[in-house]
């Protein structure tokens, strides 16, 4: 068996290095009895890298670096060259090929890939955060939820909670019936987070009927009757004037429309009247 040093240097985590170097050091027979791969992450100044260098010559290891920063990369690539210290360079000579092909300038942003792996579950987070707290289920989430929407039955508060999980909100929606006495934790929820999703009688009526004729249901049932239609709305506002939080009018907007709107509400960019 052949006794192997290999430090992984890298000005983020050091993971695609350590990845690639397990994957290549398992088609041989190395001898694992002692610490084979040694990581040093986090490299951002010439002094790390003169720590690898002295740390691989002590060690008579080979280095694998994954160097984002261009003044860096060269610094490295200078000393081991130096040094005569075997090394291997995984990421620069493919970002060299991907620039001169996109003709683009790369970032430059060590750690970008994590970056989007951690936006990616934010997402997910997300997304799953809406399915469990659709239509109040539990009250739980108020406390949590980035957005809190507030509305009667067919105001698409299911549709924006899921739009809006993909842009990586947290978002909990309370339906409001007038036979339904809303959580009382709602009244203590901070306004600022909370929306009140508005329609107009009319538009309102026309939903709950197509609704009613999707379900092989008469368009007479009292859920898109003119009456009970106008005590739900007015359940609404009274609900709405107890929390003191915005309302946005839905009557007319597609939901990418609302769902931009109440997105620059709770990133404080717009004020929403009610």
């Amino acid at each position: 068996m052949t006794k192997l040093k290999v430090i992984v240097a890298s000005d983020s985590v050091g993971e695609t290095g350590e990845l690639v170097a397990k994957a290549c050091l398992s088609q041989f027979n190395i001898d694992e009895s002692g610490e084979v791969l040694i990581r040093y992450p986090y490299i951002e100044t010439e002094e790390h890298v003169d720590d690898v260098v002295d740390l691989a010559k002590s060690k008579n290891a080979i280095v694998v670096f994954t160097i984002i920063t261009p003044d860096l990369r060269r610094y490295i690539q200078q000393e081991l060259k130096s040094e005569e210290i075997p090394s291997v360079d995984i990421m620069g000579p493919l970002m060299s090929v991907l620039e001169g092909k996109t003709e683009e300038q790369p970032y430059y942003e060590p750690g970008r890939v994590h970056k989007l792996d951690e936006d990616y579950f934010k997402k997910i987070e997300a997304i799953e955060f809406a399915v469990k707290y659709d239509d109040g289920k539990d009250a739980g989430g108020l406390d949590k939820a980035d957005i809190v929407l507030i509305g009667v039955s067919r105001t698409s508060k299911t549709p924006l909670s899921q739009f809006l999980a993909l842009k990586k909100y947290k978002v909990m929606n309370v339906p409001l019936v007038p036979e339904v006495v809303p959580p009382k934790e709602l009244y203590g929820v901070d306004p600022k987070k909370c929306v009140g999703l508005k329609i107009n009688p009319q538009t309102l009526n026309k939903i709950r009927k197509e609704r009613l004729t999707q379900l092989g249901l008469k368009d007479t049932a009292s859920y898109a009757n003119d009456k009970r239609i106008q005590e739900e709305l007015d359940y609404f506002n009274e609900i709405i004037s107890k929390i003191g939080c915005p309302v946005i009018d839905v009557s007319e907007m597609a939901i990418e429309e609302t769902a931009n709107e109440i997105m620059k509400y709770v990133d404080g960019r717009i004020d929403v009247k009610g």
